[in-house]
């Protein structure tokens, strides 16, 4: 047996997310109570509680499969799976899939779930790279030498975790391009789409702009509902029957509640105003950072992410960043990610997509260390 890779950010989340006194480590905005999606929805309590807390259909009921195909180009219910959050759809996808030995290509920096099961499910394991010096846009000359005739599966994020860059529509037809090349399936996390910082226009899908694309979705991030635990796959109907029959062996359904509660949230009019809440706190969360980030000098860098609630901050000071973390969450009760978890040191990922005083409290506290470590202070 290979030896097992824990998910060094999971793995931390886990611990100590709902320990700490304030947690900037949340990858999604603030999230919504079940009194603010009720009240969006009009719909009245008693409709829920005199729902019966059976099994619902396992791959999904027939409306929630309709309700989410029909965010997708040429979707319909048979090409949705619903899952118990993304993280699920991605696991059941590589499983697959893929089998021991088989290649995948994965972008970098990115959630770092897939880079760990290909890991552990000892699969052949090449990458193609964000740059940093070029605003976080990937390195397609490297994607395209990387991918050959060996490569089964490309995994891309889009809008990315943890930097925010979202794909231009060129960028997006060279990666496709190459996964067609050697006819690989393209495995594409959109996590993120609808929480865009600039636009209210919604990133556009890989799905249905190539034949052999794994669609994943979240209620998580864009929508701040993670505590429904639902995602899903889109993709074409004879593979998400093959995951769906390996789904049995997991999880094999959604909570009814949490079925009858993402309907509501993504019905045509609710999910408008889940998105301009998103994009809100988002929008009013991103100057806050940006303004602590000029005060503090050349202290730090960052590209302005293009979405998501996250930005992935480059710090110029000399510790490693598992070890200034580590010390803000015991010195200061404070939680964000370190860089060291997406395999780049020195950078931070930060979470501003919170209530105001929220995030100017875990903000203080990052300054109050810094402080100290430009004092000397051990």
């Amino acid at each position: 047996m290979t030896q097992f890779k824990p998910f060094a950010l999971e793995r931390m989340m886990s611990k100590w997310e709902n320990v700490v006194d304030v947690n900037l480590s949340e990858s999604g905005v603030h999230p919504m109570t079940l009194r603010e999606l009720l009240a969006v929805d009009g719909t009245n309590i008693d409709e829920l509680l005199n729902l019966e807390i059976n099994y619902p259909q396992a791959n999904g009921t027939v409306e929630l499969r309709n309700t989410i195909s029909s965010l997708y180009k040429d979707a319909g219910p048979d090409n949705v799976l619903a899952t118990t959050g993304a993280a699920e759809a991605n696991f059941l996808a590589l499983q697959t899939l893929l089998s021991r030995g088989d290649e995948i290509v994965i972008m970098r920096p990115n959630y770092m779930q897939i880079w760990g099961i290909a890991h552990n499910l000892e699969f052949k394991v090449k990458q193609f790279n964000l740059r940093e010096e070029r605003g976080w846009a990937p390195d397609l000359d490297e994607l395209e030498a990387v991918v050959g005739p060996d490569t089964r599966l490309i995994a891309v994020c889009n809008p990315n975790n943890p930097t925010g860059r979202i794909l231009s529509a060129a960028e997006m037809d060279r990666i496709i391009n190459a996964a067609d090349r050697v006819g690989a399936w393209l495995l594409a996390d959109e996590v993120y789409g609808g929480a865009e910082r600039t636009t209210d226009e919604q990133t556009p899908s890989f799905y249905g702009r190539y034949d052999k694309v794994i669609a994943i979705g979240s209620m998580s991030k864009a929508y701040g509902l993670p505590g429904l635990r639902t995602g899903w796959t889109v993709a074409p109907e004879n593979l998400i029957d093959d995951i769906w029959a390996r789904r049995e062996y997991t999880t094999i359904t959604l909570p009814m509640l949490s079925d009858r509660l993402t309907q509501i949230a993504l019905s045509p009019e609710v999910r408008p105003q889940i998105l301009k809440r998103t994009r809100d706190f988002i929008r009013k969360g991103y100057p806050v950072l940006a303004d602590w980030i000029a005060a503090q000098g050349n202290l730090f860098s960052l590209t302005p992410p293009d979405a998501a609630a996250i930005a992935f901050i480059r710090y110029n000071l000399d510790i490693n960043s598992t070890e200034l973390t580590d010390r803000l969450r015991t010195d200061k009760s404070l939680l964000v990610v370190p860089g060291d978890q997406f395999d780049l040191d020195h950078h931070l990922r930060i979470s501003f997509g919170l209530p105001h005083d929220y995030l100017l409290d875990g903000l203080n506290r990052l300054q109050e260390t810094l402080r100290e470590l430009g004092n000397g202070r051990a």
